[in-house]
């Protein structure tokens, strides 16, 4: 299996969990959130194991350690905050509100704050190890800082038009960032061979 399958593979699935973002929360900004919308949000976050990989094996070279740091630590993060969505758009949002907030009162409560601690820290380092790598995109780049990071903070609140364009924001960052990966995967994008995974500067293609 060569570097350049798994770059395009993440970033296919990075695309899938951008829309399965963006699409809901700009749905949701006009008819607020509805079982459809919750549905996509939750099975979408599956994704984003292989984008976040992608993104990190794009610029591992250039990232150096800090960068790695960084991946791990918003991997590991990423993994907890994907089950704190998927529970709140597939269960919670089914049990009426009393309900939810028993559940969130008690120790899934910590849970849930805990996750979103890891996976916030996680998503600044990540995205402060894109800025300083100067490989992807510097402006998605910043969005996924700090887009993802809100989404985490706001996850608890009831929904608003805000909330939305979070969502909107988020999945547009992340949309860009890994359709830059993909087009580095290409032989034809003019930049280094992706197999190499060698260091890129401000220069290359995927960051003009």
């Amino acid at each position: 299996m060569s570097i350049s399958w798994l770059l395009r593979f993440g970033a296919a699935c990075g695309v899938v969990l951008g829309l399965s973002t963006a699409v809901p929360g700009l749905v949701e900004a006009f008819i607020g959130e509805t079982a459809a919308t919750s549905f996509v949000i939750g099975v979408g976050v599956a994704f984003g194991g292989p984008a976040l990989t992608a993104i990190y094996l794009r610029q591992q070279a250039a990232a150096g350690r800090f960068g790695a740091i960084a991946y791990a630590v918003n991997i590991i993060g990423l993994g907890l905050f994907a089950g704190v969505a998927f529970a709140l758009n597939m269960v919670l949002y089914y049990l009426d509100q009393a309900a939810a907030d028993e559940v969130l009162n008690g120790p899934t409560g910590v849970a849930v704050l805990g996750s979103a601690v890891v996976f916030v820290a996680g998503t600044v380092l990540f995205a402060v190890s894109m800025l300083r790598a100067r490989v992807l995109p510097r402006v998605a780049a910043a969005g996924y800082g700090v887009a993802f990071t809100l989404l985490a903070l706001l996850a608890p609140l009831p929904d608003s038009p805000v909330i939305a364009a979070v969502h909107v924001l988020a999945g547009a960052s992340l949309i860009w960032l890994c359709t830059a990966v993909w087009m580095s995967a290409s032989p034809s994008a003019g930049g280094p061979p992706a197999g190499s995974l060698l260091p890129h500067t401000a220069d290359t293609p995927a960051n003009r």
